[in-house]
C-alpha cells in the first residue's frame, strides 16, 4: 500500500485552506490513517488529504498564469496607449507632450516599490484588483480632462500608480504559477510577454482610432475601461499561492545571507544597474522620440502606433532567443541586448538625419530587439539573485530601474534644442557602449558550462 502525500500544488486550491490540507498528514505522522475502501489491496493508494480538497487537473493549473497575465496586459495597454493619443491633443507638442507620456513614471516607480512589499503581506490578488481599479480611474480622469494639462497630468500619474501596483506583484504571481524546479525561467518570459503585448496593442489600436474614428479619445479610454471590467473576473478566479513569511525568520536566506544582499552583488551593480534603463530607453526612443523627428505625413497617429507595435512586437519575438543566450553564459543576453541598443541608437541618428521611413522601421526592429532581450534577461537575473519570498520586491526594483528609460525621449527633445538630434542620439550610442562595457566587470570570465553557472546566472528555462 503506497502513501500519497499532499504536494504544495494540491494545497494551493484547497477550499478548506492549507491547514485543512495538512491536518491529515499530521495525523498520519502520529500513526493515524484516513479511512480506506474495504476493497483496498496491494495496489490501492491511501490519500492523506482532506475530504474537501480539490486537486486541479494539471492542464487547468498550468494555464492559471494567464489570469494575472491578463491584468498585466490590460494595465500595460492603458499605460502605453497614450503614445498614439498624444496626436489628438493639438495644443501639446515637444517637451510637454513627451513629458506627459513619461509623467506616469512619477507615480509608477514609488508605487512599484511600495506595492511589491505590500503584496507580499496582503496577497497578489488584492494588489492586482487595486491596480485594475486605479487604471480604470486614470482613464476616466483622462476621459473627462477636456484637454486641460493639469488634469491630463493627474490622469497619467494615476495610470503610473496602477502600473506600479500591477507590474511587480503581477510578475511575481505569473512566476509563482509558472515555475517549478524543472521550468525555472519560464515565468519571467511569460511576464515579459504579457507586459510587452499590452504595451504594443494599446498604441496600435488607439492610433487606428485616432486616425479613423470619431471622438477617438473618448473611444480609446472607454475601450480601456471596458477591458478592465473584463479582466476583473480573471483576477478573482486566479489561484493564489500562500503568503510567504515576512517576519524575522525570512530576513535571511537558507544560506544565511540577508534577503537584500542581491542589491549589493556584483552582477546587480555592474550589469543590472547600467543596462536596465535601456530596456524602456531603447523602446521609447523608437516609438516616442523618433516619430517626432521624422515626418509621418497625414498618418501620424496610426504611423506612431505601427512603430510602437513593430518595436514591441520585435521585443516579444526575440525573448525565446534571450533564453537560449542565457544558457550559453549569463553575460551573453546582456551583451547582445546592449549591442542591439548601440546599433539601434546609431541607426536612430541616421534616421533623424535623413528622415527615411525605411530606416525608421529598421531602427524600430533593432531597438525592439534590445528592449526584449534586456527585459526578459533582467527579470531572470533578479529572479536568480533574490530569495523567493522577495520575488515581487526584486521585480519591482528591476522595473524601477528600467522605467528611468522613459526619460530618454524628454532628454532627446530637450537637448535637441542645444545640439542637433543627430548629435544627441550619437551621444546616446556612446552611453550605451559604456553600459555594455560594465558587463565585463560583472562577468569577467565567460564560457561557463550551464551545469555550473556563474553566481547570479539565471537557470536555463524550459521552453514555454
Amino acid at each position: 500500500m503506497s502513501v500519497h502525500t499532499v504536494t504544495p500544488r494540491e494545497r494551493l486550491d484547497d477550499p478548506a485552506g492549507p491547514a485543512a490540507s495538512t491536518a491529515p498528514a499530521r495525523r498520519a505522522r502520529k500513526g493515524h490513517r484516513s479511512p480506506t475502501p474495504s476493497s483496498s489491496g496491494p495496489g490501492t493508494e491511501l490519500m492523506l488529504t482532506h475530504p474537501s480538497t480539490h486537486v486541479p487537473d494539471a492542464p487547468s493549473y498550468r494555464s492559471a498564469w494567464v489570469r494575472p497575465a491578463a491584468t498585466v496586459f490590460v494595465v500595460g495597454w492603458g499605460a502605453n496607449m497614450f503614445a498614439s493619443l498624444l496626436h489628438s491633443y493639438a495644443d501639446l507638442s515637444g517637451v510637454r507632450a513627451d513629458g506627459l507620456f513619461g509623467a506616469y513614471a512619477l507615480g509608477l516607480i514609488p508605487a512599484l516599490l511600495i506595492a511589491a512589499r505590500v503584496s507580499d503581506r496582503i496577497g497578489r490578488r488584492r494588489a492586482l484588483l487595486a491596480a485594475l481599479l486605479l487604471s480604470a480611474l486614470g482613464s476616466a480622469v483622462l476621459l473627462f480632462s477636456d484637454g486641460a494639462f493639469g488634469t491630463i497630468l493627474t490622469g497619467r500619474i494615476l495610470i503610473g500608480i496602477s502600473a506600479g501596483a500591477a507590474f511587480g506583484p503581477g510578475t511575481a504571481w505569473i512566476k509563482e504559477l509558472s515555475d517549478t524546479a524543472q521550468t525555472r525561467g519560464r515565468g519571467a518570459r511569460r511576464a515579459a510577454v504579457a507586459l510587452t503585448a499590452g504595451f504594443a496593442a494599446g498604441p496600435l489600436l488607439s492610433g487606428a482610432m485616432v486616425q479613423w474614428l470619431p471622438a477617438p479619445r473618448t473611444t480609446s479610454y472607454l475601450v480601456h475601461i471596458g477591458l478592465v471590467a473584463l479582466a476583473l473576473p480573471f483576477v478573482l478566479r486566479a489561484p493564489e499561492p500562500g503568503r510567504r513569511g515576512t517576519g524575522p525568520g525570512t530576513r535571511r536566506t537558507a544560506a544565511g545571507r540577508r534577503a537584500g544582499s542581491y542589491l549589493t552583488s556584483r552582477a546587480f551593480l555592474a550589469a543590472m544597474v547600467p543596462t536596465a534603463p535601456w530596456v524602456f530607453g531603447a523602446a521609447t526612443v523608437s516609438f516616442t522620440a523618433l516619430p517626432a523627428l521624422v515626418s509621418l505625413g497625414d498618418f501620424g497617429p496610426v504611423g506612431s502606433g505601427i512603430v510602437a507595435a513593430v518595436t514591441l512586437g520585435t521585443g516579444i519575438a526575440v525573448q525565446p532567443w534571450a533564453g537560449r543566450l542565457a544558457r550559453r553564459s549569463p553575460a551573453a543576453p546582456f551583451r547582445t541586448g546592449m549591442t542591439a541598443a548601440i546599433v539601434g541608437m546609431l541607426l536612430a541618428a541616421l534616421t533623424a538625419g535623413t528622415g527615411s521611413l525605411v530606416l525608421l522601421m529598421a531602427t524600430a526592429v533593432v531597438l525592439g530587439a534590445a528592449y526584449g532581450i534586456l527585459l526578459v534577461s533582467g527579470l531572470r537575473l533578479v529572479e536568480s539573485l533574490a530569495p523567493p519570498q522577495h520575488a515581487a520586491t526584486a521585480s519591482a526594483v528591476f522595473y524601477s530601474l528600467a522605467y528611468t528609460g522613459f526619460a530618454f525621449p524628454v532628454l532627446v527633445q530637450t537637448l535637441s534644442s542645444v545640439w542637433s538630434p543627430v548629435t544627441v542620439l550619437l551621444a546616446g550610442a556612446g552611453l550605451a557602449t559604456v553600459a555594455m562595457a560594465t558587463t565585463f566587470i560583472a562577468w569577467p570570465h565567460v564560457g561557463r558550462s550551464p551545469r555550473t553557472p556563474a553566481p547570479g546566472a539565471p537557470s536555463a528555462p524550459a521552453p514555454a
